[in-house]
């Protein structure tokens, strides 16, 4: 079985929560730039990273990206 990240969802939780990236930047302690990167795809989150913004948002680490499980 194989597991591969999709798309991040890091947006679709701002969103949700009515957070802005500078919110989310001041809250993390990233800077906007890495914030608007991971949310826009350019960079993606290693799973300390992963973990943090969990907490700050209230979901799942697994919630902060599409997954596709393959056979």
């Amino acid at each position: 079985m194989e597991v591969t990240r999709g798309r991040c969802l890091l947006q679709f939780w701002l969103d949700h929560r009515q957070m802005t990236q500078a919110e989310f930047s001041r809250r993390s302690g990233w800077s906007k730039r890495m914030v608007s990167f991971i949310a826009t795809g350019r960079s993606m989150m290693n799973p300390e990273a992963m973990y943090l913004a969990a907490q700050i948002l209230g979901i799942q680490m697994e919630e902060l990206y599409e997954w596709e499980v393959t056979k």
